[in-house]
């Protein structure tokens, strides 16, 4: 059922005949309260390892990201830019579900992409450096969302994060950590945002990560957790394929959704 609501969604974007450059006269020049935001953070699974293919080409005018110069650009496949070997995750199925729930037709969605592959959650806190990719991904992270929200309104964070930190020892010190981090996102963002984590894929016999990540909603108020269950990698045992990926995204716009409903 969820390939052929896939396959629907691509002839449907395709007949739509979007436009393929963005006109910037059509972002206003102050901030739009219909201009929905989201980051994205994490490490590699959020920044994506799915194979691009045709669905990857199609642009959806509703849908817009914001480029490594900190434009504002349609969103396309791959959105994020922390590898040159970045590819498709969860960020533009998630854009797609969260505007199938508008009612509002005026409503747009603006994806921050700052996930960095390979980082452990040591690796987001101020004035951590990535040593790989040379980024300081959670400055990064806040300096690229105070950017993006001179357009619009930063709406909910997504959190997809842990491959790094799933054995024992970290996993038992990963609640503080993470906790801590999301006081830091909202301290530094100035909102109660809505967090929601995924879980890491069930690929290895051990998963203690996600024992923590399922307990979230426990020791971070207005969060929640999605599932990877039934999610499927790409040969490597680490990574969401293109399909889990946009499965992935479809369950954290739900998540997101109630989240934004009991705030209403």
């Amino acid at each position: 059922m969820m390939r052929l609501i896939g396959i629907v969604l691509l002839f449907a974007l395709l007949l739509a005949g979007r436009p393929s450059k963005l006109d910037v006269s059509s972002l206003p020049p102050t901030i739009d309260t219909n201009f929905h935001l989201y980051l994205l953070v994490g490490q590699s699974n959020m920044a994506g390892r799915g194979k691009v293919d045709l669905a990857s080409k199609i642009i959806d005018s509703a849908i817009l990201t914001l480029d490594n110069n900190g434009a504002w650009v349609y969103a396309k496949d791959p959105i994020h830019f922390d590898k040159s070997f970045a590819g498709v995750g969860p960020g533009i199925s998630f854009a797609h579900t969260m505007l199938s729930k508008e009612t509002d037709s005026t409503v747009r969605i603006g994806l921050i992409p700052c996930a960095v592959g390979g980082t452990s959650i040591d690796r987001w806190f101020a004035s951590q450096q990535d040593p790989v990719t040379k980024a300081f991904p959670y400055d990064d992270a806040i300096k690229r969302a105070k950017i993006a929200m001179k357009s619009g309104v930063l709406k909910g964070i997504l959190w997809h994060q842990g491959e790094a930190d799933n054995a024992d020892v970290r996993a038992a010190q990963y609640q503080d950590k993470l906790a801590s981090l999301v006081q830091n996102f909202r301290n530094d963002l100035s909102g109660d945002f809505p967090f929601v984590v995924g879980e890491i894929g069930h690929f290895k016999p051990r998963l203690p990560i996600n024992d923590v990540l399922n307990h979230a909603p426990h020791f971070i108020p207005n969060s929640a957790v999605v599932s990877a269950e039934g999610l499927k990698d790409v040969g490597d045992g680490t990574h969401f394929n293109t399909w889990s990926a946009r499965l992935l995204g479809q369950r954290y716009a739900e998540a997101m959704c109630s989240l934004l409903a009991q705030t209403k």
